[in-house]
């Protein structure tokens, strides 16, 4: 009996307070429909709407002509956008939106050019032209996944529904523990990664967050540790840096067109002489990274170099990189760059034959063979950070326990 008054009293509770605030009930439910409304930061209700999609040799300022804004004013958005957006980079496929005004001419107020599921241009032409960049919030999300190899990692993340990118993103994690071109048919990995989306699309694939990968019997952990704010890396299961001091090379997808040599025959003037440096081929304009932290010392042209740039790492240790199709912005003598912080691009200036990076690396003011060289590691876990990084390895190191192979 005592749980049905409860339950009675309870009831009328409800009722008592539904009937007493009917009205501020109402009114956030209204405030909430109104929300939903709201789109690129605009109102849409205020607006008349009129939705298209760029076609083939049409330019924006068309579709603006189309909806009552003059040449005149044409050219004046033009101006005011040539620093935010190119008129003449309107992509064919490309989704844009008009915001007309609410009466029988319907003339354009705003115009949004949507450049990617995320990112979009707004053109706001009521009275004074505003132009900026707008984007639209990004979900993320964990996903826990695994693949078995049965010809190529890459086709192990497809068969597996995984975004190929992914293979980018583990090779740049195991680059100095695993040799990707010698992976064998029954090794498999497992990965925690984020995912993103755009208004529930997939856009794209965010931060690895913890992997293993086995290879030969062997398990090869890696998980990822914020030491700070403004450094992370990935680790191993007892704390040891997986990252060396310097990347195996300055450009990525590439090909060893000539290795390090003290007699080689020259390509172009023929000569007999040293190659002290490993050649990377690649196309034009491919993007050469630093391989390791350090200060510009050299950014320069020279006859046989051609563009060129050379970095003082520390005492110890300095890399060259040569035949640059162009240096890039902002490097010059002094400037402190990152590992793998784009430099230059590939090129043929100089004495080169082909586009490649001939790249050049000093130990102690002597030029070294890299790859014959045991280079030193990362640093590892710092001592006051120990117990933290253990406790986050222990439970990222179960969760990817837990997709066993049965579950592949």
């Amino acid at each position: 009996m005592k749980r049905y008054l409860v339950l009675i009293v309870l009831v009328l509770s409800t009722i008592f307070y539904l009937v007493n605030n009917t009205d501020r009930i109402k009114i956030d439910f209204e405030e909430k429909i109104k929300e939903s409304n709201i789109k690129f930061g605009f109102d849409l209700d205020s607006f008349s709407i009129k939705n298209g999609t760029i076609k083939e040799g049409q330019v924006l300022g068309e579709i603006l002509y189309l909806h009552h804004i003059d040449h005149n004013q044409i050219n004046r958005i033009v101006k005011k956008s040539k620093d935010i957006f190119d008129f003449r980079r309107a992509v064919p496929g490309k989704k844009y939106t008009v915001l007309c005004s609410k009466d029988t001419n319907e003339t354009a107020q705003v115009f949004i050019y949507e450049k990617s599921l995320a990112e979009y241009v707004v053109f706001d032409i009521r009275n004074e032209i505003k132009v900026y960049i707008g984007k639209k919030p990004i979900e993320t999300k964990n996903r826990l996944s695994s693949g078995v190899i049965e010809s190529s990692l890459w086709n192990a993340l497809v068969n597996n529904n995984l975004s190929p990118a992914l293979v980018v993103e583990l090779e740049a994690i195991y680059a100095w523990t695993l040799d990707f071109f010698k992976i064998q048919k029954g090794d498999y990995f497992t990965v925690l990664f984020e995912e993103k989306y755009v208004d529930g699309e997939f856009i794209g694939i965010g931060d690895v967050k913890a992997s293993s990968f086995t290879h030969s019997g062997n398990n090869f952990y890696a998980f990822y540790f914020e030491e700070n704010e403004l450094y992370g890396d990935f680790f191993d299961q007892e704390g040891n840096n997986l990252r060396k001091t310097f990347l195996r090379a300055p450009i990525k997808y590439s090909r060893i067109s000539s290795r390090f040599s003290k007699r080689r025959k020259h390509p172009v003037t023929g000569q007999w002489k040293g190659h002290f440096g490993t050649d990377y081929a690649a196309p034009t304009g491919t993007p050469i990274m630093a391989t390791a932290n350090g200060t510009i010392s050299r950014a320069s042209y020279s006859r046989n170099n051609g563009n060129y740039v050379k970095i003082k790492h520390n005492t110890k240790y300095s890399t060259q990189y040569l035949h640059m199709s162009k240096i890039a912005s902002g490097i010059k003598k002094g400037k402190f760059v990152k590992q793998g912080d784009v430099i230059g691009y590939v090129g043929s200036t100089g004495l080169a034959t082909g586009p490649h990076v001939c790249y050049r690396f000093w130990k102690n003011g002597r030029q070294v063979d890299p790859y014959k060289e045991k280079l030193p590691a990362g640093e590892p876990i710092k001592k006051e950070n120990k117990e933290n990084y253990m406790l986050l390895k222990d439970s990222l190191l179960q969760l990817l326990q837990s997709e066993t192979l049965y579950d592949l």
